[in-house]
């Protein structure tokens, strides 16, 4: 009856002495409040009609009457986007249009944290419901910049990968052009994998300039980097993890990978690194470190010789045995 009563009125005033009201009237109830009460999220489905989504406003209370809708749709068309859409409280049916039309979807964040391998990375965007596709090909190590990207429902995983390794290339290169002189290491791929054993080593901050200064100080006189991280990595087969300590045949395992046997870097990087152990490793602490090890409390005491390391070993010791 209520649609019956509205059609006969539209009617009306489009004809007779009512063409100059009708019009008026119209605009009145597209700018008049709507019967939400609470902020709603609603999705418009890739390829879904416009008449489908009036009538799917209508259902779920966001819009007062979809036969107004559609009458205002003949005098003014709008194409609505697909996406998922917050809808204020109390939203009139024009908001309503303008926010669907203008396709500023619902965002959400995905954290990706430092020092993850391109494996960990896949898996962690495989969880993500947001997210639609698949990856075929693992990314390159070392080839995507960790950090908080905002998305919108429906978006692909692999297109999420290519915003990621766009932001690494963004972001190192102006580092890499105003770096130090006089570094260990002559390419961008070396830099990279220096700071990405720089992450797994540490992720406090303020220690990332000076632990890259003690893998410096070892290139630069051709000591052995023994980073215990790209053994893990080769261990793990590329998951950076092994949930132990590493073995006494592993540490004697020669592979390219092995620090401990091997002078120099590895062959590429351990893991995806962040804008602050890049910086580390491109503009280094000046320091005369060439050892370090845990403190204790979180973080790492640094030495210069190795009667200084030996003390402070002893000292780790003594905490992990609790005495």
């Amino acid at each position: 009856m209520l649609r019956f009563l509205i059609t006969i009125f539209l009617l009306a005033g489009l004809v007779g002495g009512g063409v100059l009201y009708a019009p008026v009237w119209l605009n009145g109830q597209l700018d008049a409040p709507g019967p939400s009460t609470d902020a709603a999220v609603f999705s418009v489905e890739p390829g879904q009609s416009v008449r489908r989504v009036l009538t799917r406003l209508e259902e779920e209370g966001i819009i007062t009457s979809e036969l107004i809708a559609r009458v205002s749709m003949r005098l003014e068309p709008r194409a609505f986007k697909a996406g998922e859409y917050e809808i204020p409280a109390a939203a009139s049916m024009r908001q309503v249009f303008d926010i669907l039309s203008t396709g500023r979807s619902r965002s959400y964040s995905v954290t990706i944290p430092e020092g993850l391998t391109s494996k960990q990375i896949l898996v962690l965007l495989s969880e993500v419901p947001e997210l639609t596709g698949s990856i075929e090909t693992v990314p390159a190590e070392g080839s995507m910049l960790p950090d908080t990207y905002f998305i919108h429902r429906g978006d692909s995983r692999q297109a999420l990968v290519e915003r990621m390794q766009a932001a690494l290339q963004e972001t190192f290169w102006p580092l890499w052009e105003a770096r130090q002189e006089g570094l260990p290491f002559t390419t961008p791929e070396e830099a990279i994998t220096l700071a990405s054993i720089v992450e797994r080593e540490t992720g406090i901050g303020r220690e990332r300039p000076v632990v890259a200064s003690v893998f410096i100080n070892r290139l630069k006189e051709g000591w052995r980097l023994q980073a215990d991280p790209t053994l893990v990595y080769f261990e793990s087969d590329g998951l950076g993890k092994l949930g132990r300590g590493l073995k006494r045949s592993e540490l004697d395992n020669d592979h390219p990978y092995n620090t401990y046997t091997r002078r120099g870097l590895p062959p590429g990087p351990i893991a995806n690194v962040g804008k602050e152990a890049l910086q580390a490793v491109l503009a280094p602490a000046d320091t005369q470190y060439f050892y370090f090890v845990a403190d204790g409390s979180g973080g790492h005491a640094f030495a210069e010789t190795l009667k200084e390391h030996n003390a402070n070993v002893k000292k780790w010791r003594a905490i992990e045995q609790g005495s």
